[in-house]
C-alpha cells in the first residue's frame, strides 16, 4: 500500500475562530477608541437585568447599541424609538455572534429639530388624553395664605419671587429645591409636586394653597426636564392651582399647558399668586366710597318718599277731635233714643191688649163649637164607613181596617172629652184627627169603583172576581159578573166580533 501524500506547504497562517475574533475585537477597540455616533433609535428594549438595548440607523446602515444597568442613571436622556440621538461610546465587538456594537456610555439629542420633533409627538399623545383641556383648569385663590415654589435654591428664581411677594403682600412661601436641569431632574421636580400635594392641611406645615413651577431662561435642551411626560403629568394631577414659570416670555415647554396659569417669568408668577395690597387696600376704599354714596343716596330717596307721604296724610289731631264730638253726639242721642223706645212699645202693647176679646168667652165658645162637631162626628162615621166597605176590594179592605182603627181611638178619645171640659191639647189632637180623616175621605173617593161606576160604567169580573180587561180574554160561554152602581148580575158571554172602526183604511 502507498503512503499517503503529504499536504503542501503554505505561507499563509493559521488562526483559530477566537483568536480571529480576539484579534477583530482588539482591532476594533484599538482603532475607534471613543466615538459620537448620530442616528435615529429603533428596536429599543429594557430587559429586566436593567440593561437597555438598541439599534442606530441612518439612511443606509445600522449599529447595534447597549447601554448597561450602571450607565443608564448617567445617560442624560431616555432613548425612544423614532428620536435622532448623539450617542457617545466606543466600539466592540459579540463575538458569539460575529458582530460589532456601541457600548454607549452618554446620550444627547441630536439638535434642536429631534428635541422639538419629541416634544410635538408628546405634546399631541396628552392632548389627546385630555390633559391640557380647559375644563380642568381651576381658579387662582384670591388671597392665599401660603405659597409652595418648586424652583432651585441657589438660583436668582427663588430671590425675585421673595422680593415680588414681600412687596405685594408678605405671605409664607414654602420651597421645594430640586435641580431644574440634568440628570434626574425631571423625576425631582415631578416629586416635588406631587409632595405638595400629599400634605396635611392641618399638619405642622401647612399646605400650600398655590403652587409655583420655576426657572430661569435657557436653551431648549436645558429646559428639557419641564417637557418631560412625568412633570406634565404630575403638573395636570396637581389639586393644589398651579402656576407654571419656565424660562423667558417667547420659552413654551409643555408644562405650560397642564399648568392652571402661564406667567411669562418668575416675578410675573409672583404677581399672579398674589395681589398687590396697596392695590388691595385702594380697591376697598373705593368700593367702601361707593357703598357709602350709594346708602346716602338711598336714604336721602327714602326720606324725599316719606315727605311725600306725610304731605298726603290728613290731620290726625282733627280727625281724633271729630271722632270724640261724634262719640259724645251718638252717646247722648242713644240714652235719648232708649227712652223713647221704650214708651213706644209700651204704648203699642196697651193699645194691643185692648183690642183683645175676652179670653174666658173665646175659649168658652170654643168648647161649645168642639163638642158638638164630636157629637157629629160620632154620629157620621159609622154610617160612612158602611157606605164604602161594600166596594172596597182586599187593598181598600185593610185601608180602611185601618181607618177604622185610627177611628175608633178618635171616638174613644171624644167620648172621654164629651165627658168633661176641653182644654187646649185636647182641642187640638181633635183638629189633628179631623184634618186625617178628611184626607183619607179623599183619597178613598178618588180610588173607589163606586165613583166610577156611578157614571154609568160597568166592572165586569169572572165567576173568581178577577177583572176582564179585554174582550179577547172572554171565550164564548162563559159566566160573568157585572157590577153596576146599585147591584150586581150574572151573565153569559155569547161571543162576538170587536167593532170595526168606520172610515178608518187599512195602510
Amino acid at each position: 500500500m502507498d503512503e499517503p501524500r503529504a499536504a503542501p506547504a503554505s505561507n499563509v497562517p493559521e488562526y483559530s475562530v477566537s483568536e480571529i475574533s480576539g484579534a477583530v475585537k482588539r482591532t476594533l477597540e484599538g482603532t475607534f477608541n471613543r466615538v459620537r455616533v448620530r442616528g435615529e433609535v429603533t428596536e429599543c428594549k429594557r430587559y429586566p437585568s436593567g440593561h437597555i438595548y438598541f439599534s442606530l440607523k441612518d439612511e443606509s446602515a445600522k449599529i447595534s447599541g447597549i447601554v448597561w444597568k450602571g450607565t443608564v442613571s448617567r445617560l442624560g436622556l431616555q432613548p425612544e424609538n423614532g428620536v435622532e440621538v448623539i450617542a457617545t461610546g466606543r466600539i466592540s465587538s459579540y463575538p458569539e455572534r460575529s458582530s460589532y456594537q456601541l457600548i454607549v456610555e452618554r446620550m444627547e439629542y441630536a439638535g434642536a429639530g429631534a428635541l422639538l420633533a419629541r416634544i410635538e409627538m408628546l405634546r399631541q399623545k396628552l392632548t389627546a388624553e385630555g390633559l391640557f383641556d380647559a375644563s380642568r383648569k381651576r381658579v387662582l385663590p384670591t388671597l392665599p395664605r401660603v405659597i409652595g415654589v418648586v424652583s432651585s435654591e441657589r438660583g436668582a428664581v427663588i430671590q425675585d419671587i421673595r422680593a415680588t411677594i414681600a412687596r405685594r403682600f408678605p405671605r409664607t412661601i414654602l420651597l421645594w429645591p430640586v435641580p431644574v436641569q440634568g440628570e434626574g431632574s425631571a423625576e425631582r421636580i415631578a416629586a416635588a409636586i406631587e409632595g405638595f400635594n400629599a400634605m396635611d392641611p392641618n399638619g405642622p406645615v401647612p399646605r400650600p394653597d398655590v403652587i409655583i413651577v420655576a426657572r430661569g431662561g435657557g436653551s431648549l435642551e436645558d429646559l428639557m426636564a419641564f417637557n418631560e411626560e412625568i412633570v406634565v403629568r404630575a403638573a395636570a394631577a396637581s389639586q393644589i392651582p398651579l402656576i407654571s414659570a419656565v424660562g423667558h416670555e417667547t420659552d413654551v415647554t409643555l408644562i405650560d399647558f397642564a399648568s392652571d396659569r402661564r406667567a411669562p417669568t418668575p416675578t410675573a408668577a409672583a404677581e399672579m399668586a398674589i395681589p398687590a395690597r396697596a392695590e388691595l387696600v385702594a380697591d376697598l376704599s373705593q368700593k367702601a366710597s361707593r357703598l357709602i354714596g350709594s346708602l346716602n343716596q338711598l336714604l336721602q330717596r327714602q326720606r324725599l318718599r316719606l315727605s311725600l307721604a306725610e304731605r298726603k296724610l290728613p290731620d290726625l289731631p282733627a280727625l281724633l277731635g271729630t271722632a270724640r264730638q261724634r262719640l259724645d253726639d251718638r252717646a247722648e242721642r242713644l240714652g235719648l233714643s232708649l227712652t223713647g223706645l221704650l214708651e213706644r212699645r209700651r204704648s203699642a202693647l196697651i193699645a194691643v191688649e185692648r183690642r183683645l176679646p175676652d179670653l174666658p168667652i173665646l175659649l168658652s165658645g170654643l168648647r161649645e163649637r168642639v163638642r158638638e162637631r164630636g157629637v157629629r162626628l160620632v154620629i157620621a162615621l159609622p154610617n160612612l164607613v158602611a157606605m164604602r166597605g161594600a166596594a172596597l176590594n182586599l187593598t181598600g179592605q185593610k185601608l180602611l181596617s185601618a181607618l177604622r182603627q185610627s177611628i175608633g181611638r178618635v171616638q174613644a178619645n171624644a167620648g172621654r172629652v164629651l165627658g168633661r171640659p176641653l182644654d187646649t191639647p185636647v182641642r187640638a189632637g181633635l183638629r189633628e184627627a179631623r184634618t186625617r180623616l178628611q184626607g183619607a175621605a179623599g183619597r178613598l173617593e178618588s180610588v173607589s169603583p163606586l165613583a166610577v161606576l156611578q157614571r154609568g160604567y160597568a166592572l165586569v169580573t169572572d165567576t173568581d172576581g178577577h177583572p176582564l180587561t179585554s174582550a179577547a180574554s172572554v171565550k164564548p160561554g162563559a159566566r160573568l159578573k157585572v157590577r153596576f152602581a146599585d147591584a150586581e148580575i150574572r151573565a153569559t158571554a155569547d161571543g162576538g166580533r170587536p167593532p170595526s172602526r168606520q172610515g178608518v183604511l187599512p195602510i
